[in-house]
């Protein structure tokens, strides 16, 4: 009785993960974490933490995953029954990836649970389903790969920049070298010192979307900030030799 009651309790405790691999990917991390609020309201749940990957690929290999690992290790911590993403996508790209993580969530007494209700279930169905789900990803991220290399390959044929150009910079008047861009350095200074006084990565994209400091998007995301602060720590690296 005591057990089940463990159990019952246990599985009203999910914590979530929210992953994002590009700017343009329609499913941001907000709106993950509404589709996690959402789920868990629904369903009596309390979301005892979420963790994040902002701008990391499906593919990754699980120990680059910092954010995954960390919400595994969380269920442990916090004895929650229940890891919980938006769609079962955002768990990996990658059939093995995704397994790893059922059998690591398994261990720790814990099921994977997708807030748009795929693949949910203990059945033959459910199981049947995330597999389908999870090999459908693994092959649009193969679809996506093919295709960017094909565009690539044309740019370089026709001897085009091939390439995202920078925050802060744009492409030169030749075609194929960039340029400082005066607009964008300043508010690269501005998340440098923002940065440098502590603030967070959500408190900085808070701030910038409040001064309306110009954005390529529609407005500032923490998963932004954090690519530009990880590429100006990249840069510095490489300068430093």
């Amino acid at each position: 009785m005591v057990r089940r009651r463990e159990e019952a309790s246990a599985e009203l405790r999910a914590v979530g993960y929210v992953r994002v691999s590009t700017d343009e990917q329609a499913l941001g991390p907000e709106v993950q974490r509404e589709a996690l609020a959402r789920w868990c309201a629904a369903n009596g749940a309390e979301l005892v933490a979420v963790h994040e990957d902002l701008g990391v690929s499906g593919g990754v290999e699980l120990d680059k995953r910092a954010g995954l690992l960390a919400a595994l290790d969380a269920l442990r911590v916090s004895r929650a029954g229940v890891l919980l993403v938006a769609k079962r996508d955002r768990l990996a790209r990658d059939v093995m990836v995704s397994a790893m993580v059922e059998r690591l969530a398994e261990k720790a007494g814990a099921r994977v649970l997708a807030a748009d209700g795929t693949g949910n279930g203990d059945g033959p169905e459910a199981q049947l389903m995330r597999g389908i789900v999870d090999c459908f990803a693994q092959y649009e991220r193969a679809l996506i790969r093919a295709r960017t290399r094909a565009a690539m390959a044309v740019k370089k044929a026709r001897s085009e920049r091939v390439g995202e150009v920078p925050f802060g910079y744009q492409v030169a008047a030749d075609g194929v070298h960039i340029e400082p861009l005066d607009a964008e350095q300043r508010v690269l200074e501005s998340i440098r010192e923002m940065r440098s006084a502590g603030l967070t990565i959500r408190g900085i994209a808070g701030r910038l979307n409040a001064t309306g400091a110009r954005a390529r998007g529609a407005r500032w995301y923490p998963k932004t900030v954090h690519r530009i602060l990880k590429r100006g720590e990249a840069q510095g690296e490489a300068a430093r030799g």
